[in-house]
């Protein structure tokens, strides 16, 4: 298997090509959204924080419905209803922006509006790419569709800075051409061919036979799958905050300009992106090993990026801690994935949504308190610290659970494995 096997499936391609057109103008518009922020509050990091929260808190309330709607309906009319939604409301606010009649609740308002929808939308993108590809293709076509998040990431963030710097701090433009992207999606969806869908057959599901409490159930009696959502909890709630902590440490605490607010961004997208392609090759489902491993690296690393002494060592250090957040991340998704029955999978990746993003509300709100009580480096070294010390602990019952031991070797190269033995 090559790093790009799945793009040889033409209706795969047709939906990388969509998502990575879409998700260049969302990254964007959260660059500006959260310049314009800034701007319109006063450096407040609690306002950024509470912008943050309104957008994942629809996460809270409406994920799980989400990922039954996936499980009854056609994922990918729903994929289309979800995204011209998002292209009218970002369309709402460049005109809102552009106009100059935009205020800081017209931003709160519409943060909740694209909270709904990705709260309706995540659960259906993440199960339909199952539907895409074979399965042996999956782990392959899971990581690209990491890479091509991340591939916005690196691209949507910078590009932002560099206009909000040339045009003198102004936002307008950058939102009004994110509703021209948000069409894409619209188009690759339409142009799909329904006969090369792998779908499994079955009879049209009744509400009654796809119950949320199901596959919270199915969860609860799956450790292996329990455990790598547990994780993803914890670490989506307290370290995973970088669209507020960078915004705050860039501003206020380096005080630089947009533009190398966007290269703090972008830093963390492209270890981001490696840590995707890295993942891509994968050809089975992922140990919890793995999942623990890159999960104490990310929190090790993102710790020391809050005690960062300079810009240009906080830019260097946000390339391993981005390496290992999607590293951590994607093993987390293909283990849960590939340890899905399809009947349930999407709710079981609504609930696994719900953890990753709708934590962010409660995170956000705490990190941007500890931000400004405590300074802007406290936001994250905080987040890492906690992190590192929650899967360290979950390290040490899971080899206790399994009578694993840890070896590390120094030579001919350094690493760590673990090795089961029988509990007796």
């Amino acid at each position: 298997m090559t790093t790009f096997s799945s793009l040889k499936v033409r209706n795969y391609r047709l939906f990388s090509t969509g998502q990575l057109i879409k998700l260049l103008g969302t990254w964007m518009l959260f660059t500006a959204q959260d310049w314009l922020v800034l701007q319109l509050s006063g450096n407040s990091a609690s306002a950024l924080g509470v912008v943050t929260a309104l957008q994942f808190t629809p996460v809270l309330l409406l994920t799980l419905y989400g990922g039954q709607l996936a499980d009854r309906y056609d994922k990918r009319r729903l994929l289309l209803i979800a995204n011209g939604a998002g292209a009218l409301v970002a369309t709402l606010l460049g005109v809102l922006v552009v106009s100059g009649v935009v205020t800081l609740w017209w931003v709160f308002v519409t943060a909740g509006l694209f909270g709904m929808i990705s709260a309706i939308e995540t659960p259906v993108r993440q199960a339909f790419v199952s539907e895409l590809v074979a399965k042996e293709l999956l782990p392959n076509a899971l990581s690209l569709s990491s890479a091509t998040f991340n591939t916005a990431r690196v691209v949507g963030p910078a590009i932002a800075g560099v206009v909000i710097a040339l045009l003198g701090d102004r936002t307008g433009p950058i939102f009004l051409l994110t509703a021209l992207l948000s069409i894409a999606p619209l188009v690759s969806l339409a142009r799909m061919r329904s006969s090369e869908l792998y779908r499994v057959e079955r009879a049209p599901v009744a509400a009654r036979d796809a119950r949320t409490v199901d596959g919270l159930r199915y969860v609860r009696e799956r450790p292996d799958l329990s455990l790598a959502i547990f994780l993803v909890l914890v670490i989506g709630l307290f370290g995973f905050n970088f669209q507020l902590t960078l915004a705050v440490l860039a501003r206020v605490e380096f005080k630089v300009d947009a533009q190398y607010f966007g290269l703090l961004t972008t830093a963390i997208a492209v270890g981001a992106l490696a840590g995707a392609l890295a993942s891509s090759r994968r050809r089975s489902r992922p140990s919890v090993w793995l999942v623990l491993g890159a999960a104490i690296l990310f929190g090790a690393f993102e710790t020391l990026v809050g005690f960062a002494p300079t810009f240009i060592v906080a830019v260097l250090l946000l390339l391993p801690t981005g390496f290992f957040m999607i590293y951590f991340a994607q093993a987390a998704n293909q283990r849960v994935q590939l340890g899905t029955d399809a009947a349930f999978r999407g709710r079981v990746m609504a609930l696994y949504v719900l953890v990753f993003l709708g934590s962010t509300p409660i995170g956000s709100l705490v990190i941007g308190w500890c931000a400004e009580q405590f300074g802007p480096r406290s936001g994250i070294w905080a987040g890492g610290l906690i992190s590192l010390l929650v899967t360290l602990v979950v390290a040490v019952f899971q080899l206790r659970k399994t009578g694993g031991k840890v070896h590390v070797h120094l030579r001919p190269r350094p690493r760590v494995h673990v090795v089961l033995e029988p509990v007796r």
